[in-house]
């Protein structure tokens, strides 16, 4: 592949990825920052949609394979940023072009985000590694049974986050893995009915018992008082842990800030909308206004936390 196809490509799967982050809660304080953090981060999101997409929109019989091809192309990126580096710092694209001729585009495209943050693979690894955990496991019996998939489909997001920004500290990241431990449980409660449709269950199966629920009752068209009641409890969860992780926002400044309060004000905003909506998630999906997300956002970044 020649450069110029290389650039085409991760031009088209950028656009694509921007056109489905405009559709979803990608926070609206990364619209607002800096080219350079905007580049980095939309090249992190393409990847992660790309893997997301493997996983889920993929024939089911060519999942693991197409995953398989995302992990083998990013270890071949690594090895080959790794060769650039020892003859002698040639470029992280030309890196990429001489020792990586059909990469993925969406893998392709965290070469300058990964040479210029120095972000590790691991965060990446796990990323593909809960998609592949997607299709072998279904259902988790406990609270920490899910804790362990949130921290391959969730915290990754944030610890690449931090790295971009130059913000990594141990005690930042393990704010950050709260925060977005939190984000991913408001989202499961979201979409209980669309997983429950794809053949997937993220409520805990102890707490479904503990409260009289069924897999029964998460295919009706309006949610029962019971469950109403276990997804006021999970939200109870996802409130604490969002809390929890907040003070990183007051531990950053500009742009870092920024970005960190929006994604907590998407998960507040989120668990705002399930309990407007009585805490029904059956009858429709409950998404918080735009406004409301915004007002978290500015809470969030004048507070610190």
């Amino acid at each position: 592949m020649t450069r110029a196809q290389a650039v085409a490509e991760e031009a088209a799967a950028a656009k694509t990825a921007a056109a489905k982050a405009a559709a979803e809660n990608f926070p609206v304080a990364l619209r607002m920052l800096p080219r350079t953090y905007r580049r980095h981060l939309m090249a992190v999101y393409c990847f992660a949609r790309t893997v997301d997409d493997a996983g889920d929109l993929a024939p089911p019989d060519q999942r693991q394979h197409l995953l398989a091809g995302l992990e083998e192309d990013l270890r071949q990126l690594y090895r080959a940023m790794d060769e650039g580096e020892r003859e002698g710092g040639i470029g992280a694209a030309n890196a990429a072009d001489a020792h990586l001729p059909h990469p993925q585009p969406a893998v392709r495209g965290l070469a300058d985000a990964i040479a210029d943050c120095q972000i590790p693979m691991q965060p990446f690894l796990d990323l593909i590694m809960a998609n592949q955990q997607d299709q072998v496991v279904t259902r988790y019996a406990a609270f920490d049974d899910l804790l362990g998939y949130c921290r391959l489909s969730a915290n990754p997001v944030g610890r690449i986050v931090l790295h971009i920004f130059g913000c990594a500290t141990p005690e930042r990241l393990q704010r950050s893995d709260e925060i977005c431990t939190g984000l991913q449980i408001a989202e499961h409660l979201q979409d209980v009915a669309e997983d429950m449709r794809a053949g997937r269950v993220y409520l805990p199966a102890a707490d479904m018992h503990s409260y009289g629920c069924t897999e029964q009752d998460l295919t009706r068209a309006v949610a029962p008082p019971r469950l109403r009641r276990l997804i006021a409890f999970e939200a109870g969860r996802a409130r604490s842990l969002l809390d929890a992780g907040a003070p990183l926002v007051g531990t950053l400044r500009g742009a870092p800030r920024a970005a960190v309060a929006g994604y907590l004000a998407g998960g507040r905003a989120t668990l705002a909308a399930i309990g407007r909506a009585d805490y029904d998630v059956l009858a429709s999906a409950p998404r918080p206004a735009k406004s409301r997300t915004f007002g978290e956002l500015l809470v969030a970044f004048v507070r610190g936390r």
